[in-house]
């Protein structure tokens, strides 16, 4: 995993995933992915001034989601905490267009695989934009990390 180039870094993060019913080989792929890149490159800078490098773990509870902020630095710790009904349409869609992406891939053509993808890439910057408004006042990010973030966000809401 990439070392943190700075203090504006997430240089680790973990998911509660009590909850967490078990996944399709597709969906673990994306969580396994947006984590990796995630730790390769991102941009991360709580409001309050917290120092980094940080260390993430995300939780869904009660129709919220928990951002726990440690710093690697001093200990320092700090939660963020965000409804999801905001998002609870644009996950929706997301997952229904990934699941008809991952169908595609097996069963039709590279045009029909690539217009499927269009939204898909489309459903994701829509969600990435509204997580990125949403922190506005609490964390800047950039979209890069913003998308990862998404990603592991949708992962979160699969639920038994």
């Amino acid at each position: 995993m990439g070392e943190p180039n700075g203090p504006w870094q997430i240089a680790g993060i973990t998911l509660d995933e009590h909850t967490v019913v078990r996944r399709s080989p597709d969906i673990e792929h994306e969580r396994a992915v947006a984590i990796f890149d995630l730790l390769e490159e991102n941009h991360f800078k709580p409001a309050s001034g917290c120092s980094g490098p940080y260390h993430l773990h995300l939780a869904v509870e009660e129709n919220r989601l928990n951002i726990e902020i440690r710093s690697a630095a001093d200990g320092q710790s700090e939660t963020i905490v965000l409804p999801l009904a905001p998002f609870r349409g644009i996950v929706r869609d997301y997952f229904m267009v990934c699941e008809s992406y991952y169908e595609a891939i097996r069963r039709s053509s590279l045009t029909q695989i690539e217009a499927i993808d269009m939204g898909r890439r489309s459903l994701h910057n829509e969600g990435s934009s509204l997580l990125i408004e949403r922190l506005a006042d609490k964390v800047a990010v950039d979209l890069d990390t913003a998308r990862r973030l998404f990603t592991l966000i949708c992962v979160l809401h699969l639920r038994g």
